[in-house]
């Protein structure tokens, strides 16, 4: 089955950019108005069906994962609701050992001749690869969990929600955005339910119900004299949970240059910020070249937690896997040898964490069976681990995986996928507005926008939505223009400070991309704001 692509749902850029990569695909089990689901005893039999044909063919390991994947987008322009769609996929991957070597194969016909047909198909696959493979696969041992269950603690299935109490949200989005002054407003949310069963012959058939959601938006201010806009894209995370996320709670508020939110999201209150920060943003004056102390909030700083942390511990990143689409990385093997590779100081301590209850990486079990855990990758500044799967983490010396293996649909074979990565906090008491006093000359940079970083994850350049003047220990003003350059080493390196758990926030995506073909995972990344010593910063303004 080909994917097929939402190539053009709206005319908003980024939420047609995310569409695009969402694949329909499958024997849907929508019946009218009815969306059917399977049970789990019957899930088990044809789980059974793929392991027993497997085994009858020479595999010394199966894994059988059945998918059914739901998502829900419901899109709006300025006045107009642009798009609902509904989309669903499902099926069933096998993943064999047959002679030392992976083999795999998908099918959407689950009647037991298919599943048996595609099974033998994955051996076939293995044995073929045997011919020219030199060195047998190796697996962790891995415990079998028998029959288990594990479900995202939602209070709210998005789904059930009408869709028109998800239009009228955003359509008053758009209408506050556009009384505050702007000339264009586009919002969306956009649901992910992923149903997965997953059985292997270690003896565990595990059944999960996975929820994630994120609502967005981007206003447009233009001054109509010049003819220059600004944007001011949503200060949201997308996270791990069900729509109570988008139902505020007052203990959730964080007081500041904007407003933020921890377990819930006022959309509302967002869009009335943005349009007049949008119209700040066009009189700000342009930044003036420099070293400047950076304090970034955490809608900021999960970007560059992301792609300057969380790409270059990937294991199969260091062994050179993803080299030919990806790059490498510059956290080769032997400065974890080392034992003191000196990645940054002593305040950077970051773990990967497959159990932070509401972020988007939360998981029960990975996509081949292993328990979910948290672990660390950088100790008081030291990297000490990295992120490796069953078949990798033998290469560095672990007896058992880290359970980090993902795939994005059941007709895509799993693979190592970035766990959430975040930045710990700080632990001596220390608020944003405390660490911005100790800051003489600097820019506090809120929200995540462009960035560039070399195949190495060394070399990077990252952007925000709103850039604010520190001097003297005040906030004097909006700038504009804003761009910081450095790598990886040198910028982990500066940070001085992290702000207490008080300030803790995650942000994430849905999309990050990897692999061949390509497949798609969604990540959070938490931290605290934290300050940056003597970051170099440069002016971005285009020069008529």
């Amino acid at each position: 089955m080909k994917r097929k692509n939402f190539l053009y749902l709206t005319g908003m850029g980024f939420s047609a950019a995310m569409l695009s990569r969402v694949p329909v695909l499958g024997s849907p089990l929508i019946q009218g108005n009815a969306m059917r689901s399977v049970d789990v005893a019957m899930k088990k039999q044809m789980a059974d069906v793929a392991l027993n044909a497997a085994r009858s063919k020479g595999a010394t390991y199966t894994d059988v994962r059945i998918g059914r994947y739901l998502n829900q987008y419901v899109v709006t322009r300025e006045t107009k609701v642009e798009n609902i769609v509904d989309t669903e996929s499902y099926g069933m991957g096998i993943r064999v050992i047959a002679n030392g070597c992976w083999g795999f194969a998908a099918t959407d016909k689950l009647d037991n001749d298919s599943i048996a047909k595609a099974t033998y198909m994955a051996v076939a696959i293995a044995k073929e690869n045997a011919r020219i493979q030199t060195e047998p696969v190796i697996l962790v041992p891995q415990k079998g969990y028998g029959e288990v269950s594990w479900k995202t603690p939602i209070v709210t299935n998005g789904f059930d929600v009408p869709v028109k109490d998800k239009t009228d949200l955003l359509l008053s989005v758009n209408d506050a955005a556009l009384k505050g002054g702007a000339n264009y407003v586009n919002s969306i949310i956009f649901l992910v339910n992923e149903q997965k069963y997953f059985a292997s012959t270690d003896g565990s058939y595990i059944d999960q119900d996975i929820h994630r959601i994120w609502p967005l938006f981007q206003v447009t201010k233009i001054d109509q004299k010049s003819g220059k806009f600004e944007t001011r894209q949503s200060l949201s995370a997308p996270r791990g949970m069900g729509y109570e996320y988008l139902i505020p709670k007052e203990a959730d508020k964080i007081k500041g240059v904007t407003t933020l939110y921890r377990d819930s999201y006022d959309m509302l209150e967002d869009a009335k910020a943005a349009a007049p920060q949008a119209a700040e943003k066009l009189a700000a004056k342009s930044v003036e070249a420099g070293k400047y102390d950076l304090v970034l909030d955490p809608s900021h700083l999960w970007l560059t937690i992301h792609e300057s942390v969380g790409h270059p511990s990937e294991l199969d990143r260091v062994l050179g896997y993803e080299a030919n689409f990806a790059g490498t990385s510059f956290l080769t093997l032997d400065k974890w040898k080392s034992g003191n590779f000196n990645f940054g100081s002593k305040h950077v301590n970051i773990v990967a964490d497959k159990i932070q209850p509401g972020s988007l990486g939360a998981v029960g079990y990975d996509d081949e069976g292993v328990e979910s855990k948290k672990w660390d990758i950088i100790k008081d500044g030291v990297l000490v681990n990295y992120q490796a799967i069953r078949d990798q983490a033998h290469i560095i010396g672990l007896k058992e995986s880290q359970g980090c293996c993902y795939a994005d649909s059941w007709s895509d074979v799993q693979f190592q996928r970035m766990p959430n990565i975040s930045l710990q906090p700080g632990t001596t008491p220390l608020a944003p507005a405390d660490m911005i006093k100790n800051v003489e000359k600097g820019i506090y940079i809120v929200g995540d926008s462009s960035f560039s970083i070399d195949q190495q994850r060394y070399n990077f350049q990252f952007s925000g939505q709103l850039y604010y003047e520190i001097k003297e220990g005040k906030i004097t003003g909006m700038l504009n223009d804003v761009a910081y350059q450095s790598n990886t080493q040198e910028f982990w390196n500066s940070c001085e400070a992290v702000c207490d758990k008080s300030d803790y926030r995650l942000g994430g995506s849905f999309f990050d991309g990897k692999g061949q073909p390509e497949q798609v995972s969604a990540v959070s990344h938490g931290s605290a704001t934290a300050h940056f010593k003597g970051v170099n910063v440069i002016n971005t303004a285009r020069k008529i």
